[in-house]
């Protein structure tokens, strides 16, 4: 076999590679869709703005109690705040599983049906609770589980929900924001079943863009931030180990052909 004939194998080789090696640099991409997705439900969202939150089985609740209408917080049988010179102590806030009877059970008030209601239902309700108590207590019930996935470039975050107005542009600015190795353009917001899920695809690159983005999201939505791909670089590494060792075994042939 002639050295032409080998360094044309070899060129036709590294040619191969690299045609495969546009398949190869997609192997991380993720929730690929063929064309843009607004499905029904999105749109019934878009147009009723920001969703109300009812507490369901299984959420968690934080709660705080304070008095005179406000003006000192208390801590029912020392349950909310142990020491107030812990600073550890003071950001691990309790949480109030609700069950699957729908109620939860709060100190010194015992249990409370809490399903389906909103915060401020729950807030209503718990102040009248206490009231038992308390002077005037006015109460602030939170969630403690409610949150968002972001998936991107920087790897992935959970955003909690500590309130209900928070949209996709503020998701993604907790998340980090948009660096250089993301695609602004092509951003996917995921809601509901998993097996079925209602997706939108959404393009922060234009004002066009931001104005349909404007969506509220709710607990478990699932926004993507696609990666930029740099073909060259990562086709390149890929490839790099097999040429180096066809490279290697090329060179063993030419020697030893050129010895004979």
């Amino acid at each position: 076999m002639s050295i032409q004939r080998l360094l044309l194998y070899f060129i036709c080789i590294q040619l191969t590679f690299g045609l495969f090696s546009c398949r190869m640099f997609n192997h991380s991409r993720m929730f690929k869709t063929e064309t843009e997705i607004v499905v029904d439900s999105v749109r019934q969202i878009l147009k009723e703005g920001t969703p109300t939150y009812l507490i369901q089985k299984n959420d968690f609740l934080e709660v705080q109690i304070h008095t005179n209408g406000g003006e000192r917080l208390v801590d029912p049988n020392n349950e909310m705040m142990m020491n107030q010179n812990n600073y550890q102590n003071r950001l691990e806030k309790p949480k109030y599983l609700v069950r699957q009877d729908g109620k939860v059970r709060l100190p010194m008030v015992g249990e409370i049906f809490l399903e389906g209601k909103t915060l401020r239902e729950a807030d209503s309700l718990l102040s009248l609770q206490y009231s038992k108590f308390y002077e005037d207590p006015f109460v602030i019930t939170k969630f403690g589980n409610k949150r968002v996935i972001v998936l991107g470039p920087q790897g992935g975050k959970v955003i909690p929900l500590e309130n209900q107005k928070l949209n996709l542009v503020e998701v993604i600015a907790l998340y980090g924001g948009i660096l250089e190795n993301g695609k602004a353009f092509n951003i996917r917001h995921i809601r509901g079943d998993l097996k079925n899920p209602d997706v939108t695809i959404v393009d922060l690159s234009t004002i066009e863009g931001m104005k349909k983005a404007n969506l509220q999201v709710e607990p478990n939505d699932i926004v993507y931030i696609e990666p930029v791909r740099r073909v060259l670089s990562e086709s390149a590494r890929e490839i790099a180990p097999i040429i180096s060792v066809l490279g290697t075994l090329i060179t063993l042939v030419v020697l030893i052909t050129t010895v004979k």
